[in-house]
């Protein structure tokens, strides 16, 4: 027997109600939300109602964070960490897919020894890589200046501290993104790296024609991940540097708006500042979305 519309919408409403109800609970409204006080100057701290509302600025915090100095300083700090970010993490994450990917005597412990980071607080790395990384007992150092050459000061040295946050960031996200990796090259069909190996086809020839053609899908996405994710990086700084490290060398989008919001007590001006950073993360991924069709290749 057929139901009737109105039985299948309460249906409809009955499974997707709570979801729907959640949703708007913590995304939408607390999305809004932020819009609004990114135009005002609310610290926080005072109880909002009738009478008591925060003084409307308008577009004055987006004035003020576009003309300001330290935005385009920030902004320099998070690109370096992209462009050093990106590259290391993708030829890392491809690496250890590919020596994980064969089925070998020990290969599942590796397997879960190298995702094991992903699963580690972020608080707990960056304490132990803060104790790696220091110039005066850290055994990073120790090692290079056995070997007679010049020692970082890392975290403590403005040219350094970047590249250290960078060294802890791939060391925690390298298992996560090679397990996507590894599931992108298990998906290809043995059959096709057969065919090319009776045509004549050496390792290198199948790598660079088929392997990577068939895994750009798993490359895009992990590309627009990887970017989205540094952008916001935000925990190893603030643990691994404090005060973002040696004259704000480690200064970023999400330290900034953290900073404003709860040391500053600056709501309205720490929302402009997300916003802001949610237009930049909107544009990157658009980008990306158009520059797949140019090197990615869906199907075989």
């Amino acid at each position: 027997m057929r139901s009737s519309a109105p039985a299948k919408i309460r249906h409809l409403l009955l499974f997707l109600g709570p979801a729907m109800i959640g949703m708007v609970v913590f995304y939408i409204t607390p999305f809004m939300t932020s819009l609004v006080i990114s135009l005002t100057e609310w610290d926080g701290l005072r109880r909002i109602g009738i009478g008591s509302l925060p003084r409307i600025s308008g577009f004055g915090n987006y004035r003020e964070i576009l003309a300001s100095e330290e935005l385009r300083r920030v902004l320099g700090n998070t690109l370096s960490f992209v462009v050093l970010y990106i590259p290391l993490i993708v030829v890392a994450s491809l690496v250890v897919a590919l020596l994980l990917e064969r089925d070998r005597p020990g290969v599942v412990p590796l397997r879960v020894a190298f995702y094991l980071p992903v699963l580690t607080s972020w608080v707990a790395g960056a304490i132990i890589w803060r104790w790696v990384l220091s110039p005066e007992y850290g055994p990073v150092n120790a090692i290079i200046g056995g070997l007679g050459l010049p020692e970082p000061g890392w975290l403590q040295d403005r040219r350094w501290a970047m590249p250290a946050i960078v060294l802890a960031s791939i060391w925690k996200d390298m298992g996560f993104f090679g397990v996507i990796l590894l599931g992108g090259l298990q998906s290809i069909s043995p059959a096709i790296y057969e065919a090319a190996e009776i045509d004549g086809a050496s390792a290198g020839v199948r790598f660079w024609r088929i392997t990577l053609p068939l895994l750009s899908p798993v490359l895009f996405f992990v590309l627009v991940i990887g970017l989205i994710n540094s952008f916001q990086l935000f925990p190893q700084v603030m643990i691994m540097t404090e005060n973002a490290g040696p004259q704000g060398a480690t200064q970023v989008m999400v330290e900034r708006i953290y900073t404003y919001a709860f040391r500053y007590y600056e709501m309205g001006y720490a929302s402009a500042l997300s916003w802001v950073l949610f237009v930049i993360i909107f544009v990157c991924t658009v980008i990306q979305l158009r520059m797949q069709r140019v090197w990615v290749h869906y199907g075989e």
